[in-house]
């Protein structure tokens, strides 16, 4: 596949960079565009690898329509990674940023990709699915760990983890709202205006450069805190550290990316769930030693009971139906991805040690 141009919103984000500059690689002579407003702390770092790789770095809201008139360029593909990604941020902030900058936002975006007729790969989220469904899936807890139970009585969920059966009807948070709203209404965009696509509903993703914080990036952040040896906190579910997300490396997602990219005419409007899947779950308690086990350094850790609005107890990414469709499989391990990230923040600590230190 040839691309001329291509604009990545949220493109100084971690996961926006990450893309600009494997697509860098793989396309060196298209004109690759960053877009972002650099509202989350730490994006401004990503500025200079960007400017080092020839991509085009434009400061724009896609709140604004003005901001994403781009006159004279035509863009093959579009990459929406732009988000307020954090699932607390509507209680916290109240619903109107989250609606305007994912909604309203994506809506802004898919009205440039019908101007260009561009192809659009758009990076949704797990939290598509129903909190009260989620939180129904049969359980057992084992010693470190919530773990799936054999028998369940929900569809879309089994011994690999969740697939794309699983339930949508129920809350799910305004942020899962959100993105659920976006695929939605990028089907109707296909459908009226013949625009091909691929949905991918991300699990977890880390690894370097992610500037993790208490509310979104939960493995940097554990990693940082204890490199850094600062304080944690185990909240919900008893306090106990065992709730369960499966971690999917940066990179590994990356080459899905590019790979569904390259293959999009054969995987038109297709929605995938996208995670590390089974073998590279962790519960925060199995975080805690694999960070120590890495950095050398143990961290006070206290216990906070009372679960948060919309927590999870846990959440295993299915990837049959990507695997399938593209051959991609994810390969590290938990730590080798945790293990990724410490050698990052070593050889970056005065760049990243603000964040924290």
């Amino acid at each position: 596949m040839s691309l001329a141009n291509v604009l990545i919103a949220g493109g100084a984000g971690f996961v926006g960079s990450s893309l600009a500059l494997r697509l860098r690689a793989r396309y060196p002579d298209a004109r690759i565009v960053a877009a972002d407003n650099l509202k989350r702390g730490g994006s401004e770092l990503n500025l200079g690898r960007l400017r080092a790789a020839r991509i085009e770095f434009v400061h724009a809201d896609i709140r604004r329509p003005d901001d994403l008139a781009f006159p004279g360029v035509r863009f093959d593909l579009l990459v929406d990674c732009s988000a307020e990604p954090a699932v607390l941020a509507a209680y916290q902030r109240g619903p109107a940023y989250v609606v305007d900058t994912n909604l309203v936002g994506t809506v802004n975006l898919l009205e440039l990709a019908r101007r260009d007729h561009a192809d659009v790969v758009f990076l949704s989220t797990s939290r598509v699915y129903s909190v009260a469904a989620l939180e129904a899936i049969g359980w057992i807890e084992e010693p470190t760990r919530f773990a799936i139970a054999a028998g369940q009585s929900l569809t879309g969920v089994g011994p690999a983890g969740i697939n794309e059966d699983f339930p949508l009807t129920g809350p799910r948070s305004l942020y899962g709202t959100t993105k659920l709203a976006c695929e939605l209404i990028l089907e109707e965009y296909a459908d009226m205006f013949g625009l091909r696509y691929v949905i991918d509903r991300c699990g977890v993703i880390t690894g370097p450069w992610q500037m993790g914080k208490v509310d979104q990036g939960v493995f940097a952040l554990w990693v940082g805190r204890h490199y850094f040896k600062r304080p944690l906190t185990y909240i919900g579910y008893g306090g106990t550290g065992k709730q369960v997300r499966d971690l999917l490396a940066i990179d590994e997602l990356c080459e899905l990316v590019l790979l569904q990219i390259e293959r999009i005419g054969e995987l038109p409007r297709r929605t995938y769930n996208v995670g590390g899947g089974l073998a590279s779950s962790l519960s925060l308690a199995e975080t805690t030693a694999l960070c120590e086990e890495i950095t050398g350094n143990r961290v006070e850790i206290t216990a906070v009971p009372e679960n948060r609005p919309s927590d999870l107890r846990l959440y295993v990414t299915d990837n049959a139906r990507v695997s399938a469709d593209t051959g991609w499989e994810p390969r590290k391990t938990p730590r080798d991805v945790l293990a990724e990230i410490h050698a990052w923040i070593r050889g970056n600590e005065s760049l990243v040690a603000p964040l924290w230190s």
